[in-house]
């Protein structure tokens, strides 16, 4: 059975995937639904939702049109989540294929490595960086994939140890392969479906963690993201909670999206499930 009939097998999956494409329609469509800046005044400030046509939902206590904010903060949160994930998964999967390969010494530094930047919690480290570097949505991104790579290193790690040993990659010692080509032209092909799996939990904490720091005012303030707006509704949330409370649904359905769509990869991919 092809990929795509396992994929399209469960419904979970198929919903994930309509929900990221209306997501991914929203982040195509800004531009042209809504060209103005939309961190820019547009009206009265706290309209509430379906009160007035110009502004179908609503304003925030800026008065900027939230409807906007959330069409064009879908494309940021689509770019942070998809190079953060590239960013993370490079260095975890170069670092546990060379600690998996490799094993005795080179295992070791790199685990403890590994083990060193998994005993501070992400977001605490990401607070740091960011303290550091600065706030800028390109630094916030690359901050994200920084802190999100260990748990990437250790599953290319247990994938290589599984498969260092096996037919292929012996019979490609015996014709001279050099490591290079047998870690990245051999192993890593078999090794990453459960990796690509695992990139869709690092995308959707990507967009987690740069919604905590926009909450908190420390993300980029001159971009138009889901997180800066919570955080602008955070001084309004007893009256006026929908500024929060909107942005929050998108990110709860985009969350929900990346991980519908994790587990049908993994229904997909796992050979252990493919023939159920």
């Amino acid at each position: 059975m092809s990929f795509l009939k396992l994929y399209f097998r469960s419904p979970p999956a198929v919903i994930g995937l309509l929900l990221l494409m209306l997501v991914l329609a929203m982040a195509i469509s800004a531009d042209w639904l809504y060209p103005r800046d939309p961190l820019a005044l547009a009206g009265r400030p706290l309209i509430w939702p379906f009160s007035n046509p110009r502004f179908l939902l609503g304003t925030d206590n800026s008065g900027r049109d939230i409807a906007a904010q959330i069409f064009h903060g879908a494309r940021i949160s689509l770019l942070i989540g998809l190079v953060a994930t590239l960013i993370s998964v490079v260095i975890g999967i170069t670092i546990g294929a060379v600690a998996g390969y490799y094993g005795d010494w080179v295992d070791t530094i790199l685990m403890r490595v590994t083990e060193a930047f998994q005993t501070l919690p992400n977001f605490i480290l990401l607070l740091v960086l960011v303290a550091v570097f600065g706030s800028t949505i390109t630094t916030v991104t690359v901050a994200i994939g920084i802190v999100s790579w260990p748990a990437s290193a250790r599953l290319t790690r247990a994938e290589f140890l599984s498969l260092r040993n096996r037919e292929f990659v012996q019979a490609g010692r015996t014709l001279g392969l050099r490591d290079v080509k047998l870690i990245f032209g051999e192993i890593l092909p078999n090794a990453l479906p459960p990796v690509i799996v695992y990139a869709s939990v690092v995308m959707a904490i990507a967009i987690l963690l740069e919604s905590a720091l926009a909450f908190l005012k420390l993300s980029d303030p001159n971009v138009a993201s889901w997180g800066n707006l919570i955080g602008a509704g955070r001084d309004v949330l007893r009256v006026q909670w929908y500024v929060s409370a909107i942005p929050g649904v998108a990110i709860l359905v985009t969350v929900l999206a990346v991980s519908l769509v994790g587990q049908g990869l993994n229904d997909a991919l796992n050979p252990r499930l493919k023939g159920r």
